[in-house]
């Protein structure tokens, strides 16, 4: 199958018919003419051929749609240019080992959903030993010291056990993103460590749906993970990262 990377369309039925799903809310009741509302929409947005194939009430003052439509847009993928922490994913036993040998003691990492985010999932499954998916999480490391401390966790709190702990990294969980109110709550952690002399002490690393390696680097962290990250991405970027602080205080590379 040949596909022209330099004009990248949606599939739906057959390759290149651009054909899209789309799904909203609208703050009106359902009507006939809150469907054909939806319809014009989507043509709005540019999409052809916009059809609703589903409209339900939510309440007597909002509705939701799904449309599919076609998207004649394409995208060159060859000019696409993506931030993305450099890292090569270590085994477990690799990761140990590194950490045993140049650390000589073990790898103090909190994790914490901070401010008024009580989604635990995404720390849970990073942090604790059952993982998510099959893929444990750094409790299962020997040579990592994973203290997880949940949602809904003050800065001013997980400042303090970074200190309690010594921490050498601050893994953060943001799944909370309406009105942006990550970027406040990650912005705020980032000033406090700063101000509180910690911020060049300790790796800090931010996950989340909404969350990327870009956006994580602009809010002054050292590495943002998106979906799809399990612990592995995380140890194996910490002690990378731990490679090269040690390498400069040292002043020449570590093999």
């Amino acid at each position: 199958m040949n596909v022209d990377l330099t004009k990248i369309l949606p599939y739906g039925d057959t390759l290149g018919d651009g054909i899209v799903q789309l799904s909203f809310t609208l703050p009106v009741a359902l009507s006939g003419a809150a469907k054909e509302a939806a319809r014009q929409l989507a043509a709005g947005m540019g999409l052809e051929e916009a059809a609703v194939v589903h409209a339900e009430a939510i309440s007597d003052r909002f509705s939701f749609y799904v449309v599919y439509a076609k998207c004649r847009q394409g995208v060159d993928l060859t000019r696409v240019v993506v931030s993305e922490a450099n890292t090569t994913v270590l085994a477990k036993a690799e990761v140990d080992e590194f950490i045993r040998q140049r650390l000589g003691r073990k790898l103090n990492v909190l994790g914490a959903c901070i401010e008024s985010d009580a989604h635990t999932v995404g720390i849970d499954a990073i942090m604790n030993m059952k993982g998510f998916n099959g893929h444990k999480g750094l409790e299962s490391y020997h040579e990592i010291n994973a203290i997880n401390m949940g949602a809904q966790v003050a800065c001013e709190e997980l400042i303090r056990k970074a200190y309690e702990h010594q921490a050498d990294a601050i893994l953060i969980s943001q799944v909370v993103t309406q009105k942006n109110i990550h970027v406040t709550n990650l912005t705020k952690l980032a000033d406090m460590l700063e101000a509180e002399g910690l911020r060049d002490k300790v790796l800090l690393v931010v996950g989340g749906p909404r969350i990327s390696h870009e956006l994580a680097k602009e809010l002054g962290y050292d590495a943002g993970f998106g979906p799809n990250t399990y612990a592995e991405h995380v140890a194996s970027f910490l002690v990378q990262e731990l490679k090269e602080k040690l390498a400069e205080q040292n002043g020449g590379p570590l093999n």
